[in-house]
């Protein structure tokens, strides 16, 4: 019996092992007796009512996979019908009597079972099996009950939820007329009971939790289930929005009322310092608001804006509830700033703040300017917004977007959306001033306040706030201790880059009153302090951090410049004063990966063309300058690494001393040799080193690091056949230079990226044999130093070509199909470029086919090879990509290895 068992939940699970939750299965055909009987089912059921886990709970599984067998193995309606009924009788026996639930197992692949029910099959469906209502009733029981001791299955609660979620989406899919009389009305009652449980239940935890002194684990800290049971909770709530709402509000009034009168009780004191009694209500009112919070947030991020949701009256409800938590924000930041940062409560109740913010700004953030026009008209002078006029011209009465959206600020009764705005953006102010070492809290608010200034009307509205003036004048480590604490050097990145943005965004110098120089100052006075130091101060560890912390905003400030206007106004800040530091600093802390990461990692964002900014006049000097300047970062860092002793290939700390700071000075290199500002004739012209110097330290750099460290680090092997792909490319003459050995290694390397799995790699490798074999085809016999240099090559390595056109055929017909597109970019060129081996291939090709084989392999070979003609402009390159295609499909089918 087990055997016959276990080997079913074999063979279902067969598709794919990877994920937890199962699709439909693709039973074969030929099992439709023993999938239909009856006695199947009952088999599985009995069999997990008479055995002990593991068993049981496989065979539990074997009844997940079985409810899960795709529709059309059924050959009509009726049978799948009488199949759902079979399984949801069994479902109800076993919640009746409890079987074996008993178990951690047997109950989390229950609570699997129940969540997968409703995916398979329609709420239409379901309502139409005889027992449903009773069905219902006894799963809603049972998730009460599970809810209600949560400290054993906090794992499978959210399928539980899941089930639910899903019904009541399916609510307003069904006609009135299918199924038991009242089935909505009976679902709207057990919705109900089952959400209060769980606010009532997630309450109760927190008390729970501090009672038992770490024997349990708070269910708010593990931050996936939280996640997974936040996202089914808004559908359930909104089912029955009202009376739930209320219940919320009975909740959080006096716990809010507590809450002032713990905040009054402790003044300005930190919670450390209060009576144990106290510390410990306070605890347990802090834990109970953080899940109030958390619920707000979800519930009121769960508000659609498609017109056939939009139930009436719901946004009040959605004011009621956030004026709570706005409130709860206000006097937590009260406590904080009245006493300068100590009187701080739980983190973890400042990121369920952080949460309902992010939440309440994708619901109600996104229609400033189409309101502000009706509302706020002493803004700016009484300017209305263009986009207002633009709506007010179209139709003089407000959408009922606009309408839904003022009936929710005016029962905020907390001001217009501006003064709403204020407290958010005050609050996320205060966390980055007084949260310095958490660093979830810093990341976070940043996150938001990145998201709110990357959004079109929420980034206006900004503008117009106080707190982000302040925020833009005083973005030093003086008034913002998060920035000066090490860990933090990310965020600093993140910070720059978001004032940026909105600095330079349309009228943003004259409305945060602030030109880009006067933002500019505190780090160009950074930089030029450091400037004036000798070389022994500057190595001094002093240096260490504002080192790394100014290259860290320059490189946030860089990330937003997306023009030339703005580029400009940076470069010039610049050069020629502080260019020059950055290959001093590179030559002197060459040793240490933080600071030269954070340089590097600038010097990539300052020099990479995005979006056409690098740009500039016919006669100015600055593209060759800022070459000059890259060529001296990457030869000093280069030239100090290639001297330094290379670490043995096993030791972990490798990549980070040595290939890190490598592959982002290849990348450098490569935003300066790609990003088409610089004439790269000139160099020579004029005797100038840098682009020599530059290519040769990058080669060494390249050249030193073994083969199989370069596949072992996926990061540094797109920087190394980066610069490859380049140099053949634009400076074929500085790689046909080359001695031959040194040649051969670099097509060595080529040869192993075109086999790589990675798609990108291997174009990569692609376009280079691709230039090599047009650049051949092209000059090959004309008079002119690089092909007598490439002649010489080929002449010491005669089956270059060969081996090339081999590996490509074969990635072609035998290798995986994502590369195949890379693979065929450089044939007709290879293939031009020396006949004879395409030839050779061909007759290998054959001779290890049957014969009758060989006969489709001529033809398909001719239709491929017929009107090609011998160029490579494009037109004949697509006609012959095309051909290549269809030649691969054909050959694919019949040929063996």
């Amino acid at each position: 019996l087990t055997v016959r068992c276990l080997n079913f939940d074999f063979i279902g699970t067969n598709p794919d092992e990877s994920t937890e939750d199962v699709g439909t299965i693709q039973a074969p055909t030929s099992w439709r007796t023993v999938l239909q009987d009856p006695a199947t089912t009952e088999l599985l059921f009995d069999f997990y009512a008479k055995t002990e886990p593991p068993r049981s709970s496989k065979a539990m599984e074997a009844v997940i996979l079985i409810s899960s067998i795709r529709r059309s193995l059924f050959p009509t309606d009726k049978d799948r019908a009488a199949f759902l009924g079979r399984l949801i009788g069994g479902i109800r026996e076993l919640l009746k009597n409890q079987t074996g639930l008993q178990h951690q197992d047997n109950y989390h692949q229950f609570c699997r079972l129940l969540g997968r029910l409703k995916a398979n099959y329609q709420l239409s469906e379901m309502v139409k099996t005889e027992g449903y209502l009773e069905w219902l009733e006894l799963a809603a029981n049972f998730t009460v009950q599970s809810i209600r001791n949560w400290q054993y299955s906090t794992n499978s609660i959210h399928y539980l939820l899941a089930l639910w979620g899903r019904l009541v989406a399916a609510v307003p899919y069904v006609r009135p007329e299918t199924g038991a009389r009242g089935h909505v009305q009976h679902l709207e009652k057990q919705v109900l009971l089952v959400a209060e449980t769980y606010i009532e239940a997630m309450l109760g935890s927190v008390e729970t939790v501090l009672r038992s002194d770490g024997a349990l684990d708070d269910p708010l800290d593990d931050e996936g289930s939280l996640k997974e049971q936040l996202d089914r909770l808004p559908v359930i709530c909104r089912f029955q929005y009202g009376p739930i709402a209320n219940l919320i509000l009975q909740k959080f009034d006096p716990l809010l009322g507590q809450y002032r009168e713990l905040m009054a009780h402790m003044g300005t004191n930190s919670t450390e310092s209060a009576p144990q009694d106290v510390q410990q209500r306070l605890a347990i009112v802090e834990g109970q608001l953080i899940w109030l919070t958390y619920l707000v947030g979800t519930i009121v991020g769960g508000h659609s804006w498609s017109s056939a949701h939009m139930g009436e009256g719901e946004e009040t409800i959605d004011a009621s509830l956030s004026r709570r938590a706005l409130q709860l924000a206000q006097g937590v930041d009260y406590r904080l700033t009245s006493s300068n940062g100590v009187g701080r409560s739980d983190p973890r109740l400042e990121l369920a703040l952080l949460y309902y913010f992010q939440n309440f700004r994708r619901v109600y953030m996104f229609m400033w300017d189409q309101v502000s026009g009706s509302s706020s008209g002493s803004t700016s002078g009484g300017t209305v917004s263009v986009v207002a006029m633009n709506v007010a011209k179209l139709d003089s009465a407000p959408s009922t977007k606009q309408k839904v959206y003022q009936r929710m600020f005016d029962h905020l009764q907390m001001g217009d959306h501006t003064a709403v705005a204020n407290l958010i953006v005050t609050k996320m102010g205060n966390d980055l001033k007084f949260w310095p070492e958490e660093q979830e809290i810093v990341g976070k608010t940043l996150e938001l306040l990145h998201d709110m200034a990357g959004g079109y009307s929420s980034s206006k509205l900004l503008l117009t706030l106080e707190t982000v003036r302040y925020l833009a004048r005083h973005h030093t480590e003086d008034q913002f201790p998060f920035l000066s604490v090490p860990a933090n050097t990310r965020h600093r990145t993140t910070f720059h880059s978001t004032l940026t943005r909105l600095l330079l965004s349309p009228n943003g110098e004259e409305k945060l009153g602030l030109t880009f120089e006067q933002f500019m100052e505190p780090l160009v006075n950074t930089l030029g302090q450091i400037g004036t130091l000798s070389q022994a101060d500057l190595r001094s560890e002093n240096c260490r951090r504002p080192l790394i912390g100014v290259f860290r905003d320059l490189r946030g400030v860089a990330a937003s410049l997306h023009n030339r206007r703005t580029y400009g106004f940076l470069f010039e800040l610049l050069h020629p004063n502080h260019l020059p530091l950055l290959s001093k600093v590179a030559d002197i802390w060459h040793d240490q990966p933080d600071v030269i990461i954070s340089v590097l990692r600038f010097l990539h964002e300052f020099c990479h063309n995005k979006a056409n900014r690098v740009n500039f006049d016919q006669s100015s000097p600055n593209g060759i300058l800022l070459f000059r300047a890259t060529s001296d970062v990457v030869c000093a860092f280069g030239r100090r690494l290639l001297a330094a002793p290379r670490p043995s290939s096993d030791s972990q700390a490798i990549y980070k001393t040595r290939y890190k700071g490598m592959s982002l000075a290849l990348n450098v290199l490569n935003s300066a040799l790609g990003g088409n500002y610089v004439c790269f004739g000139v160099f020579g012209l004029y005797n100038d080193p840098a682009l020599e110097n530059s290519l040769d330290v990058a080669l060494q750099m390249a050249l030193s690091v073994p083969l199989e460290d370069v596949v072992a680090y996926p990061k540094l092997s797109k920087a190394y056949y980066g610069f490859i792909e380049i140099l053949f490319r634009n400076h074929k003459k500085t790689v046909f230079a080359l001695d031959t050995t040194i040649f051969m290694q670099l097509m060595t390397a080529v040869h192993e990226g075109l086999q790589s799995s990675d798609a990108t790699l291997s174009s990569l490798c692609a376009n280079t044999i691709d230039h090599l074999a047009t650049f051949y085809f092209t000059f090959n016999g004309k008079e002119k130093l690089e092909v007598h240099n490439l002649n010489k090559h080929l002449a010491a390595q005669p089956n270059l070509f060969s081996s090339l056109t081999a590996t490509l055929f074969n990635l072609l017909l035998f290798g995986p199909p994502q590369n195949h597109w890379a693979v065929i970019r450089p044939m007709l060129s290879l293939m031009l470029a020396s006949e004879t081996s395409f030839a050779a291939y061909k007759d290998h090709l054959l001779s290890s086919q049957s014969a009758d084989n060989q006969a489709k392999l001529n033809e398909a070979l001719n239709k491929l090879l017929a009107d090609v003609n011998r160029s490579l402009d494009s037109a004949n390159r697509d006609r012959f990509t095309q051909k290549l295609t269809a030649f691969r499909v054909t050959a694919r089918a019949f040929l063996t290895l």
